[in-house]
């Protein structure tokens, strides 16, 4: 991305964004750290324009984890940049797609530079993307990041996959394994935050999503091309065509030139209208409708499953640790990572000090 670019950008969102809303500004790739510098310089133009408040403006980078050091956390730490690793699991998983490019895999020097991050981050997330042939192996995936001493544990399909039935099916006994794995988590007073648990018990216990925790994809998300092309999130660049989801480039004019048709509030299939858990099911992310069924704002069969056999395992996890006398006053609060994040920061205080 060039300098200009990175300006336009930076002023369009500090003009576009509501005053009441803060700017949650993530970086992604690609393998954003392959960009450090150009990282840093976009940084220095957001904390340096008028209109920068460090209240308001939050920071966010994903990597895929083959580059780090002590320099990186070091400035992240100094930004209050949260880092984000993906990895898919263990090496057998791992290594299965996400290979260099002379075909040798990544899984070595992800997990070492995974075990380094969290000696600067104690609590950051890792994210592992999870395809057809790699679904059987996510109980062992929770298992190998426990075993790293990860315990913000992310589990997301891939939308881009073609998935069957026989997924599907097998879904309810492996998130049934996952949440015998966070119960015993749990109990032992060794709490980890898996995200297609955790996120469930949150809305199940608020009584369903609140308007503002459902797909905001180009009304109060945006995702920008190195090119300066605007798109509704950052799954739907693609390869940056500026066609296909593209609603205008930020160098043309100071406003969107297309509108994206999807609406979080409306729900296009009638089984989704009808089903009794559409408050507590993401039937409303765009683009997982998207490539599910060519539609933003209609769900696919996969994700409908995953949502019902994850609600129901959160279910099962309530009544399980209400009858152990357990209480989920954090969860009810929507701050289900409370207690493990002060744990987190009492370490990091410890490190600094």
């Amino acid at each position: 991305m060039s300098h200009k670019t990175a300006t336009r950008i930076v002023d369009f969102m500090f003009r576009s964004t509501p005053s009441g809303e803060k700017i949650d500004i993530g970086f992604f790739g690609g393998e954003p750290l392959l960009e450090f510098d150009l990282l840093k310089h976009i940084v220095d133009l957001v904390i340096s324009h008028p209109l920068y408040d460090k209240k308001r403006v939050l920071f966010s980078i994903v990597t895929n984890g083959t580059i780090f050091s002590g320099d990186i956390a070091t400035y992240l730490k100094k930004r209050n940049i949260t880092l984000g690793i993906s990895c898919d699991g263990p090496p057998h998983v791992q290594d299965s797609s996400r290979i260099f490019a002379d075909g040798s895999g990544s899984s070595a020097i992800v997990e070492a530079n995974i075990r380094k991050a969290l000696n600067f981050f104690p609590f950051m997330p890792v994210n592992a993307v999870y395809k057809p042939e790699t679904l059987h192996f996510l109980p062992d995936v929770v298992d190998y990041f426990s075993g790293l001493g990860v315990r913000n544990i992310y589990l997301n399909h891939d939308i881009t996959a073609q998935w069957t039935k026989n997924e599907a099916d097998m879904l309810p006994a492996l998130y049934d394994s996952i949440g015998k794995k966070y119960t015993d988590f749990y109990r032992t007073g060794n709490a980890h935050h898996i995200s297609l648990i955790d996120s469930k018990i949150v809305v199940m216990l608020r009584g369903g999503y609140q308007p503002l925790e459902k797909c905001r994809m180009s009304k109060g998300e945006l995702a920008f091309a190195t090119s300066g092309n605007i798109y509704p999130c950052e799954r739907l660049i693609g390869k940056d065509e500026g066609t296909d989801h593209c609603l205008g480039n930020i160098s043309l004019s100071g406003s969107l030139s297309k509108q994206c048709t999807h609406d979080a509030e409306h729900i296009a299939n009638e089984a989704c209208r009808t089903c009794s858990l559409r408050d507590y099911c993401m039937n409303w992310c765009g683009c997982t409708n998207y490539f599910a069924t060519g539609d933003y704002n209609t769900a696919g069969p996969f994700i409908c499953a995953s949502e019902k056999a994850a609600i129901q395992t959160a279910y099962d996890i309530i009544a399980q640790l209400d009858r152990e006398g357990f209480a989920f006053s954090e969860h009810l609060a929507g701050t289900p990572l409370l207690s493990i994040l002060n744990e987190a920061s009492q370490l990091s205080n410890k490190e600094c000090c």
